[in-house]
Order: C-alpha cells, then structure tokens, then sequence
C-alpha cells in the first residue's frame, strides 16, 4: 500500500479542522463502498453525494426538462425532495437506489453534475449535513470545494480498466447486459468531463493523499484510511 501526500503529518487537527473524513476520485474507483465502510467501522454516518446528482440527473429526466431551461430547472431543484436512509436513496419518499444507476442515468449525470446551479443546491445541502462533524462524505470536489476544512482527506484512484471492471461487474449484478468496451469508454469520457469542467474540476485536494487501489482488495483500502484518520486524529 503507498500513500501519495503529506497531509497533517504532525498528527494534530487545528481549531478549523471538522471531523469529517473526505474521499474523492474519478467514476468506478469504488468511493461510495469504502465511503460505506469506513463510516462503519468509525460508527460515523456516510453521506453519498454522488446518489444526490444522479437523483437529480433522474429527476431531471422524468420532469422532461433540460439544463437550458434554467426557469424549470430552478423550480424543480427548489422542491427536490431527497433522503438518505439506511445506505438507499429516495426521491420524494420513493426508492430510486436501483434507478439512478442505470446506464441512462449514468450518461445524464456527467452535465448535470457540472451545471453551476445543481452544484449550489446540492453543495448547500451537502454541508448542512456535514456541519456537525462524524461523517464519511464521498465525491469529485468534497475536498477541494465542499469540505476544504476536512480532518481526513483521501483521494483514491485506480486504472481505468480497474475500475471499467469494477463497472462491469456491478451492472451484472443488477442484472443489466453491459459491453466491457462501452462501460470502459463511459468511464474515459467521464473522467475527461470530470477533469475538464469549468466547475469544480476534479482534482486532488493540496492536502490530501492519494491512494492508487488498482491492486488492492476492498479492505486494504478501508483499512488504509481508518489506519490513516485514527493516526492524525
């Protein structure tokens, strides 16, 4: 296992610090299981902000309205009614767990997530839940722009392959018929748009750690973060 960084080497956390553990990186690295995890073994609770854009990218899609739109848009963000319970997301008190990982979903979320006016609602929301500490959050910018006073911060990585088959396999197991091909090329696009965005690029934070999960089973990685927080807390 190799960390990349040198964050809060000396182990102590400042009167601005929260505690609140930040984990970041690209589509398919596996964020939200070892967000999930990690919150777990800290008895912390996990906030998955990425299920809030794809509910948002869902909701989106069912209004029948596009990003343009921006008077639609605003009327349906200053009403979007989303919950987190018991690792499922809900959209106006219906499961929508299953729903927001669809292929269609995954392929809208990308502008979504890049619209400035989405990032302000759900960004808003997102530190409201934060602000008291105790929670494992996982995303693209939640150490650089939601969460910059996190105790914890964590940028995990892995191949493109790597996480193409990580990809792979969980839409199996939803019984979808993915081509390894086009869950590999979805996966470059996105980190291209990730990267690229005008808003909140994805980025490592200057002081977090990056952990390249390529060869690693899931509790390597989850052991290296607690390891990591526990030390420097």
């Amino acid at each position: 296992m190799e960390w990349v960084g040198t964050a809060h080497q000396n182990g102590e956390m400042t009167a601005s610090t929260l505690p609140l553990i930040a984990i970041d990186g690209p589509s398919g690295v596996g964020k939200s299981t070892t967000a999930r995890r990690v919150a777990a073994r800290l008895g912390w609770q996990y906030l998955d902000t990425g299920a809030m854009y794809r509910a948002a990218a869902l909701a989106i899609r069912r209004a029948g309205i596009t990003l343009e739109d921006r008077p639609a848009l605003e009327r349906l963000l200053s009403t979007l009614d989303l919950a987190q319970k018991d690792g499922r997301m809900f959209l106006a008190g219906e499961d929508i767990s299953e729903a927001i990982r669809s292929q269609e979903v995954t392929r809208q979320v990308t502008p979504v997530s890049a619209d400035a006016r989405v990032r302000e609602v759900l960004v808003d929301r997102q530190r409201r839940i934060g602000a008291s500490g105790r929670w494992v959050v996982d995303g693209r910018d939640i150490g650089t722009v939601v969460f910059t006073q996190a105790c914890c911060k964590t940028f995990l990585t892995a191949s493109p392959e790597a996480r193409a088959r990580r990809r792979f396999l969980e839409l199996m197991t939803m019984g979808q018929s993915p081509v390894f091909e086009d869950v590999l090329a979805d996966l470059q696009r996105r980190d291209e748009a990730d990267s690229t965005r005008a808003v909140a690029p994805l980025r490592p934070a200057k002081d977090a750690v990056t952990l390249d999960s390529s060869d690693m089973s899931l509790d390597q990685v989850v052991d290296g973060i607690v390891a990591r927080h526990q030390a420097h807390s």
